[in-house]
């Protein structure tokens, strides 16, 4: 009997093609180490943990880690130029990377978010990051526009599919691309830039959204992060409630959340005070676009332009009811972490030095370097070397929307102290 020539789409052809494809998957051996702190959750994994690969790999490929035993252990995006290899998308079972798999990890935060804003508020974010199973991607709300940034080009290959995920689910009028500087470059290689529309109609001027039933500019296009700094709503909405009568100071004031929501809730004044003249600018004119509210239009708004702690340090006269510090990220990496310690402490105790009898002093921190027990004790010991009696009156972090699921996302937090005397 003669045996026939098996055809390319018998079974076991098939297999040797499966095997082929399987062989050809960037694949990683990593540290023990690294073994159990994936094992644990932990959604990253640098250069230094990787034992072996098989292969040179290339930019937002699909790598997967395996451990000691050749079991799966994750899949994740690669980056060969970062020291963060890989940021995980899968853990503990294998899954295909198909439409049904990027459908179910938009489904998850969408459902995640389900209740926590009504119609009063329609700025908030979608999607977090690592802690949404996105790992360097955010999607913030403004409206019926969504701003899409990303902090790895690792993403740049996958960006088409995820537009058209984000556009099947979401549904959004327009989606604007924002770029961290790290990305910029290798995405220009691709003829992506910072800014632009991925689709829907151009953006002229400023998005406006609402938070709270008022009314907020987001500069999409160029402003910082996504345009807003939709991560401090909650604290917002406690300082509304603090501000009945009093005068009150928001330092590093950006484009006037606070002061909003401190008008709002029965101010007599309201001084923002900032380095950025176009920061000022645009408190003026979120103040206007609110301004059919009578307790806002009856607060006294002035802006000052100026370093907050030059200013705090040569103006002691001025005394203020409500003092809010929030300003921008001290410890942008870890060395900075000691400095940032020292500067938030100095800080409080300028701010302190304002606050009149019975004040309220509001400090928050946005440095993830700088531990939430670092902080605080560096405010409470500012508050301590004050000679003034005080109480705490309460601490917050994260807000619901900025899940933070791992140490390292977690960089929000605020503290506030009244002073009794």
């Amino acid at each position: 009997m003669v045996n026939k020539p098996r055809s390319r789409s018998t079974p076991s052809a098939l297999t040797s093609q499966k095997d082929r494809q399987r062989a050809t998957r960037l694949r990683l051996r990593i540290t023990a180490t690294a073994e159990s702190v994936l094992r644990g959750g932990h959604p990253w994994l640098f250069a230094e943990s990787v034992r072996s690969q098989n292969r040179p790999g290339k930019m937002g490929e699909l790598a997967v880690i395996y451990d000691r035993n050749d079991r799966f252990l994750a899949l994740g995006l690669f980056d060969p130029s970062s020291p963060l290899r890989v940021r995980v998308l899968q853990a503990g079972k294998p899954r295909v990377v198909d439409r049904s798999f990027w459908n179910e990890k938009i489904e998850k935060p969408v459902q995640l978010r389900n209740g926590l804003f009504d119609d009063r508020t329609n700025g908030y974010r979608w999607v977090n990051g690592e802690s949404d199973g996105w790992p360097g991607l955010v999607l913030d709300r403004y409206d019926t526009t969504l701003v899409l940034k990303i902090y790895t080009a690792a993403w740049l290959p996958w960006l088409d599919q995820i537009i058209q995920v984000v556009l099947d689910r979401l549904r959004p009028e327009r989606i604007v691309l924002r770029l961290s500087r790290n990305v910029q470059e290798f995405a220009g290689r691709l003829g992506r830039i910072d800014g632009e529309v991925l689709c829907g109609g151009t953006v002229s001027g400023a998005v406006v959204f609402f938070e709270t039933g008022l009314r907020f500019e987001a500069e999409v296009v160029r402003g910082q992060k996504t345009g807003f700094f939709l991560d401090q709503r909650e604290n917002r909405r406690k300082i509304e409630g603090l501000a009945g009568g009093r005068r009150v100071l928001n330092a590093f004031s950006f484009s006037g959340g606070f002061s909003l929501y401190a008008a709002r809730g029965g101010a007599g004044s309201v001084v923002d005070l900032d380095i950025s003249t176009h920061a000022l600018a645009a408190a003026q004119r979120n103040f206007s676009l609110n301004e059919s509210d009578e307790r806002i239009s009856a607060c006294e708004h002035q802006c000052i332009q100026g370093d907050v702690f030059e200013w705090l340090a040569s103006n002691r006269d001025r005394k203020f009811g409500l003092i809010v510090l929030d300003p921008p990220s001290l410890a942008k990496r870890e060395s900075e972490r000691l400095g940032a310690i020292v500067a938030y402490q100095r800080l409080a105790g300028l701010g302190l030095q304002h606050l009149e009898s019975d004040g309220v002093l509001v400090a928050c921190s946005c440095s993830a370097h700088v531990s939430e027990e670092e902080f605080f004790e560096a405010v409470l010991m500012a508050a301590r070397k004050s000679g003034r009696g005080f109480s705490e009156i309460g601490r917050t972090g994260q807000p619901p929307d900025h899940l933070a699921t791992f140490p390292e996302a977690k960089y929000l937090k605020a503290i506030y102290l009244n002073l009794s005397r």
